[in-house]
């Protein structure tokens, strides 16, 4: 069972549209008592990250997350889902993430681009990942935020992207890939990541 998980941010239909195109075997749920029998979880989510967090605590996610992530659990993160796994964001004010990631989200800096980054932009892929298979180097993406991640463990990244300034779009470690854009949006390519991580999932 691949759960996507509800903690209140974000709608979560077109990823589950997304995962049903390659198995029936997933399901939207805001009980974190459903990580349980889950060999899945995705993290998806728009919205503020003080407030995400906020939510993940007080609905009783956050502790089995990181439990599911650090015991190995196979986990994809997106968007909001992705900055979450930081250690802070200086998103309206300091506000402390999951700390699966060593790292900070940071605002884009002012200038003549245009905040938030909505659009497609090309990724260059740096790191071998199983998640990736099939998908080629300079790939595009829709991506739409505000914040983008300063990794402190290059280790971590997979792919980068250029907007004003160069960052990870693309984490991932053992069981564990986040994205900053929207993969489920993304058509063949994105759903190429999706499919991967089923793919993974249900082996």
């Amino acid at each position: 069972m691949i759960t996507v998980i509800d903690y209140g941010m974000g709608n979560l239909r077109s990823v589950v549209k997304a995962v049903e195109k390659y198995t029936s075997d997933v399901r939207v749920s805001s009980d974190p008592g459903s990580i349980g029998d889950s060999r899945g979880l995705i993290m998806p989510g728009d919205g503020a990250f003080g407030m995400a967090m906020r939510h993940l605590r007080e609905m009783g996610w956050l502790a089995p997350l990181l439990d599911y992530i650090r015991g190995g659990g196979f986990f994809m993160g997106i968007c909001l889902g992705y900055q979450l796994l930081f250690s802070s964001s200086e998103e309206f004010g300091h506000h402390e993430g999951m700390g699966v990631i060593p790292g900070r989200v940071m605002r884009f800096p002012s200038g003549e681009l245009k905040v938030p980054h909505m659009g497609w932009n090309s990724v260059e892929l740096r790191n071998r990942s199983g998640f990736l298979e099939g998908v080629p180097d300079g790939s595009h993406f829709y991506f739409i935020h505000s914040y983008y991640p300063e990794v402190s463990d290059r280790s971590w990244v997979l792919g980068e992207v250029n907007y004003g300034v160069s960052f990870p779009c693309i984490v991932g470690r053992d069981n564990v890939v986040a994205t900053q854009f929207h993969p489920e949006k993304s058509w063949k390519v994105g759903l190429r990541i999706v499919e991967n991580f089923v793919g993974a999932v249900c082996s």
